[in-house]
């Protein structure tokens, strides 16, 4: 039976249910209802069943959800049943930050190696994982020995493409891309893009949208008062 198609909006929810009911979890809730969770996440209660419904509902009519349960299906269906072995491409101020968040380990997600141009910083280790030259035949066989999956590319944008296309090659089927470039690869491959200026961009704007309706709303007030 064919795949039924899910919408991009639905997957880039997933994680945040996944973190709260985590929470949840921790925190000894056995279950939750549709309503309760959408106070929590401020996400109505009907897109959450629809979210759900996506994937065959999970709850139950009455009862609401099994935390536990939901939890580990949400996880088996973002793919973190399975461990993934990942590669970091530049091993700067930011790639070693992401190799020392102890979370992604939390989640299975595990830093083998890291590849740098800078001789600095070959032989040294980050986050207890060792940095290696950018050479191309060590990088081949190290994807191979390593059964690696994911690379983590924190490299200038006009070095990216020509890497991607390398790693492509090497066998790796997913791409992490901090860099601010989009890369051309094959459509079995899967990439990531992360621009943190974008994001910042975005808080831009609502802070500007945010203060500009409250001067509004405040001229409103002063009209209102001289009017008594």
């Amino acid at each position: 039976m064919e795949e039924k198609e899910i919408s991009q909006a639905v997957i880039g929810r997933l994680p945040r249910y996944y973190r709260y009911l985590g929470e949840l979890k921790m925190s000894g809730v056995d279950r939750i209802s549709s309503r309760e969770l959408s106070k929590l996440m401020h996400v109505t209660a009907s897109q959450i069943r629809q979210d759900f419904n996506n994937f065959g509902g999970f709850g139950q009519q009455g009862y609401g959800y099994n935390v536990g349960f939901l939890y580990e299906e949400i996880g088996k269906i973002l793919g973190l049943d399975n461990d993934h072995n990942m590669i970091l491409i530049g091993a700067g101020h930011l790639g070693q930050a992401l190799i020392n968040y102890m979370n992604f380990r939390n989640r299975g997600f595990f830093f083998r190696g890291a590849f740098d141009v800078n001789p600095d910083l070959w032989g040294k280790e980050a986050g207890g994982v060792k940095i290696y030259p950018c050479d191309d035949e060590k990088m081949k066989k190290f994807i191979a020995d390593e059964k690696i999956d994911i690379a983590v590319l924190c490299i200038p944008k006009t070095q990216a493409p020509a890497i991607a296309g390398k790693l492509v090659s090497y066998g790796i089927r997913g791409i992490w891309n901090f860099a601010h470039v989009d890369l051309p690869v094959p459509d079995d491959v899967q990439v990531e893009n992360v621009h943190l200026s974008d994001s910042l961009m975005k808080l831009s704007y609502n802070l500007r949208r945010h203060t500009s309706e409250t001067a509004k709303n405040g001229k409103k007030s002063e009209d209102w008062d001289r009017n008594l």
